[in-house]
């Protein structure tokens, strides 16, 4: 007989359970034929079929195997051929911080000109009603452009006189125009932050260009003056965010907190989407202390209220971090000199490394440069010694510097080590400061590797880096910058099964689940994606390109497009009616953004029939010197016709 303790622990489970999950319980068995299946199970590593039942894969292997394992009236979808890959899983992005503005930015990334980012800032300039502003936040660089440049503070007053604009560019620097300036109020007067310059012009005035001198606080902080969405908007936003990275074949993700991300008010949106089963990806989230000189007391109140593991399979905490404490924040803007950690480093970070060992929470901890990793592994050893870290699973992030001697030492601490395409994003930076030589192993993936190091793969999105993991993908099999940079020989790079291993099932053990996902595997959480084309077979320079066209997270359908888009939800109107996601979307494709470019200046796109004159179409979008490259960027043959 059931005792009361289990009757009442047996009504809790039941009322955990979220509506996603009874979604999934509810539906059909779900078949999934013709289709190149690649499993990352090394028992059966390739299939034809997979079937789906509450939730999980029921059985993997040929269609007669799978229609044998499912109910006769199984939901039956034919791949027509395609890759199948396990769902993708990003080990550190900042998905709830992101979600919460997403419908706000103009997103530049992929964008190939920048006369092209630049018409597109110019209508959506006009489309921003005051006093909202266009931002442009991550995910870009100068170096993708074909100009190899940044706009100049006068083309940017020049494509939107009176709307305040905010551009991000890396860990660097910010670009304001005339507008933006008056709208956060630095003028003469105002001094310069600690690690931060405002520079000014032969009069004193500020030009609008915001530099980090290293600490990328003033470019944050100044972010952070512009308007907010109400609750409501920010609920549409993390959705039509969500939906995106779905449409690029990611089912989960770790969140790494972040700067102005306080728990738990700033996860009341995240919260609200999980109660009501409306969340697409799965959220695993690290909790990111805010205030200098306060970080222990944060993580001891903290770990008074929740444990790492609480939650469901759908949102669930995950630990500390990435943020552990403010003296061993190492800025990762290289474009200045490495700076030395605070001397106080070690004083402030044992004693919350201390209170994570004893409470068993894991942490992770960011850490751009060696001497940094070195410093923090003096402190977990010595703490190691009194409370053995093995079976936390901590881990760095980043780690583009760190020597093989500290590859070693995480090993012996039974540490991991994630990695993120910030190279494909800052490598020229990194060559012009320290040489191609230096950064032929940034980060040593293989290195990390072979010592036995639990590695994964991640974005750290969105301020800097693209959240499309197909980017990351391309950085580990080429080396190359999104710029088109070779950064590392041949022995340094990873083959195209081992770097979608990085984005799978090697990601499980960052949010200790191991087993349970990253696989098509029988008994495994049924997340997978359905490829635009073959990420084993397509050329090297095209993986960046490619999407999904149908994702499902456990069971459930949540992206579809062509011939799978009538099976999957109807994305929700974007909120507001002016947000640059109603109008271009989000991360760029060529022909759907060509398309919405033009259809705003009245001119068709195509070519061959159409008669218009482009450089006329469009002369109040582009700058006239600007419009043969526009065109060029797009593949248009006739901008003069």
């Amino acid at each position: 007989m059931m005792t009361r303790r289990q009757a009442l622990a047996s009504a809790a489970t039941t009322a955990l359970l979220t509506a996603s999950e009874s979604f999934a319980m509810s539906r059909k068995d779900l078949i999934i034929t013709n289709a190149r299946v690649t499993t990352l199970d090394r028992e059966n590593p390739a299939a034809q079929a997979v079937a789906i039942r509450n939730g999980k894969f029921l059985a993997v292997g040929s269609e007669q195997d799978v229609r044998a394992a499912a109910s006769p009236d199984a939901q039956t979808i034919d791949a027509k051929g395609r890759r199948l890959i396990p769902g993708l899983i990003d080990s550190h992005i900042h998905v709830i911080r992101g979600g919460l503005n997403y419908n706000m930015e103009l997103r530049w990334e992929g964008v190939p000109s920048l006369s092209e980012a630049m018409a597109m800032l110019k209508r959506q300039a006009e489309n921003t009603p005051p006093p909202q502003w266009v931002r442009v936040v991550g995910g870009f660089t100068e170096h993708q452009f074909a100009e190899k440049r940044l706009p100049t503070i006068a083309e940017i007053n020049a494509a939107a006189p009176d709307t305040p604009v905010f551009i991000l560019h890396l860990y660097d620097r910010a670009l304001l125009n005339a507008a933006a300036l008056r709208a956060v109020g630095y003028d003469k007067n105002t001094p310069n932050p600690p690690g931060g310059e405002i520079v000014r012009d032969a009069q004193g005035n500020p030009t609008g260009l915001l530099l980090a001198q290293p600490n990328a606080t003033i470019l944050y902080a100044t972010l952070a003056k512009g308007p907010k969405l109400p609750q409501d908007y920010q609920v549409n936003s993390t959705k039509h965010f969500m939906r995106e990275l779905n449409s690029l074949g990611v089912t989960s993700v770790i969140d790494a907190g972040g700067g102005s991300q306080n728990y738990p008010d700033d996860y009341e949106v995240i919260d609200t989407l999980h109660k009501d089963g409306e969340l697409t990806l799965r959220v695993a989230y690290n909790l990111f202390t805010q205030k200098p000189k306060e970080e222990l007391k944060d993580f001891a109140n903290w770990s008074t209220k929740v444990k790492p593991g609480d939650g469901d399979d759908t949102y669930r905490h995950n630990g500390a971090g990435e943020m552990l404490v403010y003296s061993a924040a190492d800025f990762e803007d290289f474009r200045v000199a490495r700076p030395d950690m605070m001397p106080e480093m070690e004083g402030d970070l044992e004693p919350v490394i201390r209170l994570l060992a004893e409470r068993r929470w894991p942490w992770r901890m960011h850490a751009t440069y060696d001497q940094t990793i070195g410093r923090a592994l003096d402190v977990f050893e010595k703490v190691n010694r009194d409370i053995p870290l093995q079976g936390l699973n901590w881990f760095f992030d980043h780690a583009e510097t760190i020597s093989e001697r500290n590859i070693d030492r995480i090993a012996a601490l039974g540490g991991g080590i994630a990695v993120q395409h910030r190279m494909a994003f800052q490598g020229e930076y990194f060559v012009e400061r320290y040489g191609a030589k230096a950064a032929e192993a940034t980060p040593p993936i293989r290195r990390m590797m072979a010592a036995g190091v639990p590695v994964g793969a991640g974005t750290d999105a969105t301020r800097v880096a693209s959240y499309n993991p197909w980017v990351s993908l391309s950085w580990l099999v080429t080396s190359k910058t999104v710029g088109g940079l070779a950064l590392y020989p041949v022995r340094n790079r990873l083959d195209r099964e081992t770097a979608l291993r990085l984005w799978t099932e090697r990601n499980t053990w960052f949010s200790n689940e191991v087993g349970k996902k990253g696989q098509i595997k029988k008994g495994q959480l049924a997340d997978l994606a359905l490829l635009s084309d073959d990420y084993f077979s397509v050329p090297e320079d095209e993986i960046a390109l490619l999407r999904s066209v149908l994702t499902v997270l456990g069971g459930k359908i949540v992206y579809g497009e062509g011939d799978y888009g009538s099976l999957a939800p109807v994305a929700p109107k974007a909120m507001p009616d002016w947000s640059p996601v109603a109008t271009f979307g989000g991360h760029y494709r060529k022909d759907e953004t060509a398309n919405k470019l033009a259809s705003a200046c009245g001119c068709a796109s195509s070519c061959g029939v159409h008669g218009h004159d482009h450089a006329a179409a469009l002369g109040a979008h582009v700058p006239a010197a600007d419009v043969q490259s526009f065109w060029g960027a797009l593949g248009c043959g006739c901008w003069a016709v």
